[in-house]
C-alpha cells in the first residue's frame, strides 16, 4: 500500500486538531500524526513565520512517515505562503495520494469553537492577530469544510475518500 497524506489546515480554533485526533484514532496502527503546534511550540519552542525553524523538522517527519507509515496526518494553521516548501516536499513524496482539507469557517465561529475547548488558552485579540482569510495552498487541491459540517460529517468525508 502506498502511504497516504491527510492535510488539515485552517485558522486557529477551527477544529483541525480535534478532527486530526479523531481520524488518527480511527485509522489502523502505523499512522503518524504530525501537529504543527506540537513541533513548533512544544518540541522546538520557535516562532511561526516565513522560514520558521520548524520547517526542516516537519519535512523530516513527512519523509519518515512516507517511508515507514501507512497514513500520515499533518495538521495546523500551516500558512500557505510560509509553508509552501513543505507542501512542495509533500507533493514530491506523496504525489496523488494527498487528501487536503481547509477549514473555511468565519472568525466568529472559530472563537465559539475555541471557547468550547477545555484548553482555551488565548483570547479574541490574539486570534484576530493570527487570522488569515481563505489561505488556500493553490497548487494542491484542497476541499473545504464549512461551519455547517459537524465533526462526524468531516470524519465520514475523509474516511470515505482515503479508502
Amino acid at each position: 500500500m502506498l502511504t497516504k497524506l491527510i492535510i488539515l489546515r485552517g485558522n486557529s480554533g477551527s477544529g483541525k486538531t480535534t478532527l486530526a485526533k479523531e481520524i488518527h484514532n480511527r485509522l489502523p496502527r502505523n499512522t503518524l500524526l504530525i501537529s504543527q503546534d506540537v513541533v513548533r511550540r512544544n518540541m522546538l519552542h520557535v516562532k511561526d513565520g516565513e522560514n520558521t525553524l520548524a520547517l526542516p523538522l516537519l519535512g523530516a517527519l513527512l519523509t519518515y512517515g512516507y517511508q515507514n507509515c501507512d497514513y500520515v496526518i499533518l495538521e495546523g494553521i500551516l500558512n500557505a505562503k510560509w509553508y509552501a516548501p513543505l507542501f512542495k516536499k509533500a507533493q514530491n513524496l506523496f504525489g496523488k495520494y494527498i487528501y487536503a482539507y481547509y477549514f473555511d469557517i468565519p472568525f466568529e465561529e472559530t472563537m465559539k469553537r475555541h471557547q468550547e475547548r477545555h484548553e482555551a488558552s488565548f483570547g479574541e485579540e490574539e486570534m484576530r492577530s493570527w487570522w488569515n482569510e481563505k489561505n488556500y495552498i493553490g497548487f494542491l487541491p484542497e476541499k473545504t469544510f464549512t461551519r455547517n459540517q459537524s465533526l462526524n460529517d468531516e470524519v465520514n468525508i475523509i474516511m470515505k475518500e482515503i479508502k
